[in-house]
């Protein structure tokens, strides 16, 4: 499948629509396997004992699925999460940026299902795997 839109497209869309959140996020790769996204992360994200919090590796896998989802669909912007299931396997390197791996497991006309697992940066072990499903609006004509 031919991707819609690229890193470049990705990061600007994020720019552009997102502008409160951007700041955070940084699609590093697109790919018709994968999406690759890094989030900084700053106190603002973590919970006491200073570790990253778990709805800020929620928002990562969260934005990760969406702009693979947009990759594969084009820019429409209201496509939303209609299901989520995360599991937090290890505390995550402190202070140290994620990284979203996110794959697009199934793409139909109306759902698409992605799955992502979260990596501390420089880390090999994942602390956290989601499964997300998305409905997709209807293309406009």
């Amino acid at each position: 499948m031919t991707l819609q839109m690229d890193t470049a497209a990705l990061n600007a869309f994020l720019d552009r629509e997102f502008a409160q959140v951007s700041r955070d996020f940084r699609v590093v790769s697109a790919t018709a396997a994968q999406l690759k996204l890094r989030m900084t992360v700053s106190d603002q994200h973590l919970r006491p004992g200073g570790t990253v919090s778990g709805p800020t590796m929620f928002a990562l896998a969260d934005v990760a699925v969406y702009l693979a989802i947009l990759s594969h669909i084009g820019p429409r912007a209201l496509s939303v999460t209609t299901s989520c299931s995360i599991d937090f396997m290890r505390k995550p390197a402190a202070a140290t940026p994620l990284i979203a791996e996110a794959r697009i497991l199934k793409l139909g006309r109306v759902l698409a299902v992605g799955d992502v697992l979260v990596f501390s940066e420089g880390h090999d072990a994942p602390v956290a795997r989601a499964s997300l499903t998305y409905s997709i609006p209807p293309a406009k004509p």
